[in-house]
């Protein structure tokens, strides 16, 4: 390994567990990098945030922007790429970048969060935040006696219906397989609530400023149908960002890096934190939470190595 630059940590994701840890081991004097694709993460998904202490009712943006401004107080090195690829060597991690670049530090901060599956359909992405979400908790009150849809028959888009029938004048819920994939338990709790559609193939999602309606596809018919409605839900579950780390890290059956209580990894100087890790919970406020204890781990690490 070639050492040009040690860094005593290397912080990879740019949500709030990643500008969480930034800011907590900036503030420890730890010699930090961190590496991102973007400084956002999931935030920016959601249309307004109304459940951060401290913030009333504050966009994800807008929310994304005060996280970042807190950060860049600090002296940490930050870079705009993608990670493929980290090796440990006599105690050295090496991050790689997609460019070929190769990053050293003492010890490594995994927070690179999670990826909503997309339906990748027309629209989707031209009405994210205009009527598309990906968050029922986060978005769901803006929605009060509007028509909503959920994409998806699992127990998250079942969650998302219950979270939707509190505002929601109407909910449906749309499932492309013949059945459904929640337990019997959780459809039997909401099926005379909402009005399920199986076998349904979206098409299009189409509106002129803000969503209008959802185009879908029968697919034992082969019929086409519309749903005119104001928000489209989309709960095709989410996929740990993690297929640039492997055999460093162990992961439980949802894809997700196992870490213990102060948010180690198998790998000593290896922590993870936030969406991409085993917690229980998919919030910002956890997850920045996750992102300050792991940095305050990586520092009692590094005192350890460093005696």
């Amino acid at each position: 390994m070639n050492i040009t630059e040690v860094y005593d940590i290397i912080i990879i994701g740019g949500g709030p567990a990643g500008m969480a840890a930034g800011i907590y081991s900036s503030r420890k004097k730890m010699k930090t990098f961190l590496i991102t694709k973007d400084l956002k993460g999931q935030m920016k998904w959601a249309t307004h945030v109304e459940n951060y202490p401290g913030t009333k009712n504050i966009s994800g943006l807008d929310l994304v922007k005060d996280f970042e401004d807190h950060l860049r107080e600090y002296d940490a090195e930050i870079i705009l790429n993608e990670v493929v690829q980290i090796k440990k060597e006599n105690k050295m991690f090496e991050v790689i970048d997609k460019d070929g670049r190769r990053h050293i530090g003492l010890s490594v901060l995994i927070a690179s969060g999670a990826n909503p599956r997309t339906i990748d359909v027309s629209g989707e992405k031209e009405y994210l935040g205009k009527g598309v979400a990906y968050c029922t908790t986060c978005d769901a009150p803006f929605f009060k006696d509007k028509i909503v849809a959920v994409i998806g028959g699992g127990n998250s888009g079942f969650q998302a219906a219950e979270e939707l029938l509190k505002y929601a004048s109407k909910v449906y819920l749309l499932e492309r397989n013949d059945e459904l994939r929640a337990d019997q338990y959780v459809i039997d709790q909401l099926k005379d609530q909402i009005e399920i559609i199986t076998s349904a193939e979206i098409k299009s999602i189409e509106g002129n400023n803000f969503v209008e309606k959802i185009i879908y596809e029968d697919k034992k018919s082969k019929k086409t149908h519309s749903i005119n409605l104001s928000g489209v839900f989309i709960l095709s579950g989410t996929q740990p960002a993690t297929t640039f780390i492997k055999e460093l890290v162990d992961f439980d059956d949802k894809k997700k890096i196992v870490i213990d209580l102060s948010n180690r990894t198998k790998t000593d100087g290896l922590f993870s934190a936030g969406d991409c890790s085993n917690i229980p919970y998919n919030q910002i406020i956890i997850a920045a939470g996750e992102g300050a204890k792991a940095a305050l781990s990586a520092y009692d690490y590094l005192r350890e190595i460093k005696k």
